[in-house]
C-alpha cells in the first residue's frame, strides 16, 4: 500500500497544503494510505482531513515515518543538516546553482533519499503538471502595487498578510487606490502568457492599472531592454533559467527612468541566471521591500512564498492540478515521477 504523509509547514505565514481532504478521500478510495499531520498554520482544519479517513499524526512527526512513506510538503524543511532518508515531493529550488539546494541535495546523499521536486514534476513536453503560478502573480502584483502605494505616501511598504479570500485584499487595495484620486501606475509584464503572468495581469486589471504584456517574442532579442524603465511597475514572471535574458541590469538603478517598483515574482535571487540583477536576496512578509536605490527610488519585492497570502484559493487550485498525478504514485519510477527523479539523478551525480 503506497503510504503518503502530508507533513506540517516548518515555514513562519505558510498556510498552504498540496492536498485537500476531498483529495485525500479519493486517494483513500484508491487504496492509498494517507497520513496528515497536525498544524498550528495550515489554511485547513485537520478534522476535516480525519472525517477523510486519514491518520492523524502529530506536528513534524515526519522525521519518524516509516522508511517507505513518502513525505509530501511544499516549502523548504527545517536546516538542521540531518540526513534525508524518506522520498520528499516538495519544492526543493536546488537545482539552479543556490547555495541552499547544495546544502539540500548533500542531505539527500547522505540520507539515501530522493527529492521529487514540484517544479521540475512535468509532463514529457516540459511543461509542469501543477503549479501554484496564478495565485503567485496574482499575489505578487498585489504586492507590487502596495509598494508603489506607500512610494506615493513618501514610504516603504509595511509588513503584509494572508487574506481570507482574494476578495478581502482587492477591497483593502481599492481602498487605498481611491485615496490617490485619479492617480494610476503603469506596468509591464514579462512572462504575460504563463500562469504568472496571467495572474498578475488579472489583478492589474482589476485594479484599473495600465498594463503592457510581454512574452517570449518581445524578449527575443535578447536586450537591452529601455522600455522595462519606462514603467512605473515591472513584474517579472519568468523562472531563471539558461538563456534567460537580463531584464534589468546593475546599471538601472542610476539610470534615467520611470520605473521604481521591481516585482520578482518569479524570485530566483542568488540562481546564476536571475534576470534582475539590482537585488541580491529575497524579502519577507514583515519587510516586503527591498530599498535598492534612494534617489530615484528603486525598491524590489520578491516574496518566494506568495501564494500562501492567499492560502485557500491557491491551495484548492493547485491540489486540483496535482491530485491526477498523486493517483499514479503506485509507479514512482514512471511518467512524471520518473522524469522528477531524473532531475534528481542528475543533480547528485
Amino acid at each position: 500500500m503506497t503510504h503518503i504523509w502530508v507533513r506540517s509547514e516548518a515555514r513562519a505565514h505558510e498556510e498552504r497544503v498540496g492536498l485537500t481532504p476531498q483529495g485525500a478521500a479519493k486517494l483513500r478510495t484508491a487504496g492509498y494510505q494517507v497520513t496528515v499531520e497536525e498544524s498550528s498554520q495550515r489554511i485547513l482544519p485537520i478534522a476535516d482531513y480525519a472525517d477523510a479517513g486519514c491518520t492523524i499524526a502529530p506536528e513534524f512527526s515526519w522525521v519518524d515515518a516509516p522508511d517507505d512513506a513518502i513525505i509530501f510538503g511544499l516549502k523548504e524543511l527545517p536546516e538542521d543538516g540531518t540526513p534525508l532518508r524518506h522520498r520528499h515531493i516538495m519544492f526543493g529550488h536546488a537545482y539552479k546553482g543556490q547555495p541552499s539546494g547544495k546544502i539540500l541535495l548533500d542531505r539527500f546523499k547522505v540520507g539515501g533519499g530522493t527529492l521529487y521536486d514540484l517544479e521540475y514534476l512535468t509532463q514529457e513536453d516540459g511543461r509542469r503538471v501543477a503549479a501554484f503560478g496564478y495565485w503567485a502573480g496574482y499575489a505578487g502584483a498585489a504586492v507590487s502595487l502596495m509598494c508603489w502605494l506607500a512610494q506615493q505616501n513618501g514610504k516603504t511598504a509595511g509588513a503584509v498578510k494572508a487574506y481570507p479570500s482574494a476578495n478581502h485584499m482587492l477591497m483593502e487595495l481599492q481602498q487605498e487606490l481611491m485615496a490617490l484620486g485619479t492617480n494610476r501606475p503603469t506596468a509591464l509584464i514579462i512572462g504575460a502568457l504563463g500562469r504568472v503572468g496571467t495572474g498578475a495581469a488579472d489583478l492589474c486589471q482589476a485594479m484599473g492599472v495600465a498594463t503592457t504584456k510581454w512574452d517570449m517574442d518581445e524578449t527575443a532579442s535578447g536586450g537591452p531592454f529601455p522600455e522595462v524603465l519606462a514603467h512605473d511597475i515591472f513584474l517579472n514572471c519568468i523562472l531563471a533559467r539558461p538563456g534567460t535574458p537580463v531584464f534589468v541590469p546593475a546599471s538601472a538603478k542610476v539610470a534615467s527612468r520611470k520605473l521604481s517598483v521591481i516585482g520578482d515574482i518569479a524570485c530566483d535571487p542568488d540562481s546564476d541566471f536571475s534576470p534582475i540583477k539590482v537585488y541580491d536576496r529575497t524579502t519577507t512578509w514583515d519587510t516586503p521591500a527591498l530599498r535598492v536605490h534612494d534617489e530615484p527610488v528603486l525598491d524590489v519585492t520578491a516574496i518566494d512564498n506568495l501564494p500562501s497570502m492567499l492560502p485557500a484559493e491557491s491551495s484548492e487550485d493547485f491540489a486540483e492540478q496535482l491530485l491526477p498525478h498523486l493517483m499514479t504514485l503506485t509507479t514512482i519510477d514512471q511518467g512524471v515521477w520518473g522524469r522528477a527523479q531524473g532531475w534528481f539523478d542528475q543533480a547528485t551525480a
